[in-house]
C-alpha cells in the first residue's frame, strides 16, 4: 500500500473539492435556460390572450421561483465545497 504524506492528501482533496465545485456550478446553466425559455413562451402568451396577464405572469414567476431554487443550491454547495465549511 502506498502511504502519501498529510500535504499530498490535503492536496488532493482540495483539488477535488474544486473539480467538484466546478461540477456542481454546472447545475446552474439549466434554471437558467429555463427561466429564459419560460420568460419567451409567458410573452408569446400574453401577446396571444392579453386579458389572462395577471394569471400567466402569476404563473410563470412562481415557476421561476422552483426552477431558480435549483441553482441556488447547487451555489451554496459550491461554496461549501471551495471553503471547506
Amino acid at each position: 500500500m502506498v502511504e502519501f504524506s498529510p500535504e499530498v492528501v490535503d492536496s488532493i482533496i482540495r483539488i477535488a473539492s474544486f473539480i467538484a465545485a466546478g461540477t456542481a456550478l454546472i447545475a446552474g446553466v439549466g434554471p437558467g435556460i429555463g427561466m429564459g425559455y419560460a420568460a419567451g413562451k409567458a410573452t408569446t402568451a400574453v401577446r396571444r390572450q392579453p386579458e389572462a396577464r395577471g394569471v400567466i405572469i402569476t404563473t410563470m414567476l412562481l415557476g421561476q421561483i422552483i426552477s431558480g431554487s435549483t441553482g441556488i443550491y447547487s451555489l451554496v454547495i459550491a461554496i461549501f465545497l471551495v471553503f471547506s465549511v
